[in-house]
């Protein structure tokens, strides 16, 4: 089974920082799954929420910064004392870092209910730049994003994220023209995961962090995880 540092080694070190992405490729992750946004001069930005109030010392929505203003604030003290000076990245820098290490990715668009319009061609040419493409998945819950995506280039993989459990998960799959199924573990059932097989459609689920989880995962047969302690799991794929 794939395992993805979800957020980085988030369990380990402040979430979709280059301290969580380092930890990750320490516990020899399969590949490393990260949130991105646009700051007020439009460059692509790694952090999980549209405001930097959780993981940083300061408030705002990261559309309201410039990145210049982004890069001034601390993001890992509010995780510990050793992680201080963290600072916020961009796509491109993670890529410039990430890149040559031949390594999965997991990009999750955070559009709604915030939309950033253009995202999805920034992180499209960011890919194309570093060569990023044929390893890497767009993930969104936002699945309008995820057709836009494919609109843009076809060769990029995308992956519906979604956390109930819908009626036929596949024709949500097949409207936004997509390629995975990203559903949270805990709405994942037997009848679900062999409909998805029969139809040849891999099944990424998070966010796996127990060994139960773990265990009822792969007894569905699904592709690949999302876990904030990667170092659990990557012995037992």
């Amino acid at each position: 089974m794939i395992v993805y540092a979800h957020r980085g080694a988030r369990g380990y070190a402040p979430e979709n920082t280059m301290a969580s992405f380092e930890r990750a490729l320490q516990f020899n992750t399969d590949g490393i799954e990260l949130d991105v946004h646009l700051s007020k001069d439009g460059h692509v930005v790694i952090c999980h929420d549209h405001t930097i109030n959780r993981t940083s010392n300061a408030q705002g929505l990261i559309r309201d910064f410039t990145l210049r203003e982004l890069k001034s604030y601390d993001f890992g003290s509010w995780y510990g004392s050793a992680f201080k000076g963290e600072q916020i990245l961009t796509l491109s820098e993670f890529l410039e870092w990430y890149a040559p290490k031949n390594k999965l990715l997991n990009i999750e668009i955070k559009n709604g209910p915030i939309i950033y319009s253009d995202i999805e061609e920034k992180v499209i040419d960011i890919l194309h730049k570093f060569n990023a493409v044929g390893r890497t998945i767009i993930s969104s819950f936002y699945h309008p994003s995820l057709k836009k995506a494919k609109e843009l280039d076809n060769q990029i993989k995308t992956g519906i994220l979604f956390e109930c459990r819908p009626i036929n998960p596949l024709q949500m799959l097949i409207e936004a023209n997509a390629d995975y199924l990203h559903p949270y573990w805990q709405s994942l059932d037997k009848a679900f995961c062999q409909h998805a097989a029969a139809s040849g459609v891999s099944i990424n689920t998070y966010t796996i962090n127990t060994c139960e989880e773990y265990n009822f995962a792969a007894k569905l047969g699904v592709n690949a995880i999302f876990t904030d302690y990667p170092a659990l799991f990557i012995t037992r794929t």
